[in-house]
């Protein structure tokens, strides 16, 4: 596993995220994929690439075995994960010794970067092709929720097999964009991104909860304890534009029509957002109704990190 904190002092860095190693991955992917794009860079050294073969084996076979939060591989070929008391996903609010979104057993997030895990490392080695194929299938079938024509956000809930979480939440989006290997075509990936869009999106992001969720939260605001307990049953978090955009032109092939109306619908919005708390930059999240009111940091870097990876390689020409 990768430490998702490194503590002041010198203290021991912590490990608490299943989604560090997995991001890793993803991040030696696009990193290969951009230097043998690139015909006037020198290709990648050789010992380069064993070094990247190495890290990616060593987190597939810990993930595979199992690791520290139950972190493990299932016979269906999903990721899962958890324990009580730990927050182990981006949602990783706590209040006391309450994790408010605890997503206990297989999150959507993480099985779509586990599949991308897996698939990525085909580049290296076939020996985990049949878990890739077992996973995916799995991963079709269980997460569908025909009732809502969307994604389940997390199912075997508590690790118990085939109890499963509805709440609507953008983590789902991550099974059509945001990431290199898309899971789902057609209908099924149409459905999801129109759910996404209808009830998640604002101006400057994606509501990390749906409004109809009993568990909503409008604003961002209060003391501590307040703010922490609504930092992801509701608030706008612009990080999710990217994955969104990419999913959102997935579903329409990419076509120069709809990369136009992307960058209006919005792009634009994130520009005009850039005069309004951080000049120049874009906030870590936002409230969940208008005026949608900048909250958090006004200065973050996943948010910028996004809104430069839509405008150069999504909807730009990659340079």
């Amino acid at each position: 596993m990768l430490p998702n904190r490194f503590p002041d002092r010198g203290e021991t860095p912590e490990f608490n995220s299943v989604d560090a190693s997995l991001w890793y991955i993803i991040a030696v992917h696009d990193y290969l994929r951009l230097r043998e794009s690139q015909t006037s860079e020198a290709p990648v050294d050789t010992s380069d690439i064993l070094k990247f073969r190495t890290a990616v084996e060593a987190i597939l076979t810990g993930y595979t075995e199992g690791t520290r939060f139950n972190i493990r591989a299932d016979p269906d070929g999903l990721l899962a994960c958890g324990q009580p008391g730990v927050q182990l996903t981006w949602m990783d609010a706590k209040v006391g010794d309450r994790v408010v979104t605890p997503r206990i057993g297989k999150p959507v997030e993480v099985q779509a970067l586990w599949l991308n895990a897996l698939w990525i490392a085909g580049r290296f080695s076939q020996r985990r092709s049949d878990l890739f194929a077992r996973g995916k299938a799995s991963f079709e079938v269980r997460f569908w929720n025909g009732a809502t024509g969307s994604l389940f956000d997390v199912v075997d809930c508590d690790h118990r097999a085939g109890i499963n979480d509805g709440s609507l939440r953008p983590n789902q989006i991550f099974a059509v964009g945001g990431l290199p290997l898309s899971l789902l075509e057609g209908e099924k990936a149409r459905r999801v991104v129109e759910t996404v869009e209808a009830n998640l999106l604002t101006p400057i992001g994606l509501r990390s909860l749906g409004p109809k969720e009993s568990a909503y939260a409008p604003h961002y605001e209060g003391g501590v304890a307040q703010r922490d307990g609504s930092y992801h049953q509701g608030t706008v978090w612009p990080w999710l534009i990217g994955p969104f955009v990419e999913a959102w032109l997935r579903i329409r092939k990419g076509a120069p029509e709809a990369k136009a109306e992307a960058r209006e619908r919005f792009l634009r919005p994130l520009m005009e957002h850039m005069n309004n708390a951080g000049i120049g930059h874009i906030s870590e999240i936002a409230d969940a109704e208008p005026p949608h009111t900048p909250r958090g940091c006004p200065f973050q870097a996943w948010s910028m990190g996004e809104y430069i990876r839509l405008e150069r390689s999504v909807l730009g020409d990659g340079n």
